[in-house]
């Protein structure tokens, strides 16, 4: 069976159309229907053709690399890795002189000691000469009374604070099964994509909103601002779910 077939009947059996997988992985779905046809042209190259592949695997539930490992073995083989060493060092040895730089350190060292000796003397010289002065009472003067302590103040009123409002949002996810998951939090900024096995967990934080694309419903369960909200979209298809500050409203 070819890598085209293969990811149409494992898409099939995973219950997921050709829009949805384009969905999820953000292929466009002439490109999708390309590759269930074994061309893989409209990739834009073997590079972003063995991505491709990857992505579409990972939505459908399969392993990739053996798909991935056909597709070298039709088209010319992996490309072979570079080294560091290779990349970086010069063909040839650059001969330098080398330059020796002053001893500032020594130099440093004395001067500090210098100012460290000079700080002492002043301080022996501004100690000597301090004047001090004892008190003395004078006899026949009474002594003072002792001054009356001030009343303590009433305690303070005990009345419950009203708690703060919440300042950030919060998503915990567990996995049910393997499933995509698509987080976006403050502006779009993206917070993960990826593919979710049964039993992973993730925890999102974001200042004002998080967006999620759950790829089938059902799929995970969530916890929204300390609260346990259960598994969205339970026996249904894609999820889009829109999360702030003040979710859910019983939180």
């Amino acid at each position: 069976m070819s890598i085209g077939e293969t990811l149409a009947q494992e898409r099939r059996q995973a219950g997921l159309s050709v829009t949805q997988v384009s969905l999820q992985t953000r292929i466009r779905e002439t490109v999708i229907r390309g590759m269930e046809s074994d061309d893989f042209s409209a990739c834009g190259g073997n590079f972003y053709a063995r991505g491709h592949i990857r992505s579409v695997a990972r939505v459908i539930g399969i392993d990739p690399e053996p798909l991935v490992s056909e597709f070298d073995a039709a088209h010319g083989g992996a490309p072979q890795p570079v080294s560091a060493t290779a990349a970086f060092e010069p063909e040839r040895a650059i001969p330098f002189r080398e330059r020796r730089s002053a001893n500032w350190s020594a130099a440093m060292a004395l001067a500090l000691a210098v100012v460290v000796i000079a700080g002492v003397f002043q301080a022996v010289r501004h100690d000597g000469g301090r004047e001090q002065h004892t008190a003395r009472q004078v006899a026949g003067t009474p002594a003072p009374r002792p001054s009356k302590p001030a009343p303590s103040a009433p305690p303070k009123s005990t009345d419950p604070v009203a708690a703060a409002p919440r300042t950030t949002v919060e998503v915990a996810v567990v996995a049910k099964r393997t499933v995509w998951v698509n987080v976006r939090g403050d502006k779009g900024k993206a917070l993960y994509s990826g593919v979710l096995r049964s039993g992973d967990q993730k925890k999102w934080t974001a200042k004002k909103k998080i967006s999620m694309v759950i790829g089938i419903g059902g799929g995970v369960r969530l916890t929204v601002n300390g609260k346990d909200i259960g598994t969205p979209g339970k026996g249904k298809g894609v999820q889009r779910l829109t999360f702030d500050r003040n979710d859910p409203a019983a939180a």
